[in-house]
């Protein structure tokens, strides 16, 4: 098994959740409360959990290129929604 990490400074984070969370479902089983998420997609899985002053991501997969899928899909979706708050998602193998 192969994880990433990623910590993006916002006050919205549990906004973000409710939006990526809603948005995956359409696609794969992803699940949400106030200050954390889950989305398992084909490709593997990411749980997101929100504080006052950051968003927490922790993905992980079967292959590293499984991985990079789902680094890819998380940051490249938050990053166009949160566009206006200019939120970039670096993620830490």
């Amino acid at each position: 098994m192969f994880s990433s990490t990623a910590n993006v400074g916002t006050e919205r984070g549990s906004r973000y959740i409710k939006q990526l969370c809603s948005h995956f479902r359409d696609k794969a089983e992803s699940t949400f409360d106030e200050s954390s998420g889950h989305t398992v997609f084909e490709f593997g899985e990411c749980r997101m959990t929100a504080t006052s002053s950051e968003l927490r991501f922790d993905a992980s997969a079967d292959t590293e290129e499984l991985l990079g899928r789902v680094e890819y899909v998380v940051a490249d979706h938050l990053e166009r929604f949160g566009k206006r708050d200019n939120l970039k998602v670096t993620w830490t193998r």
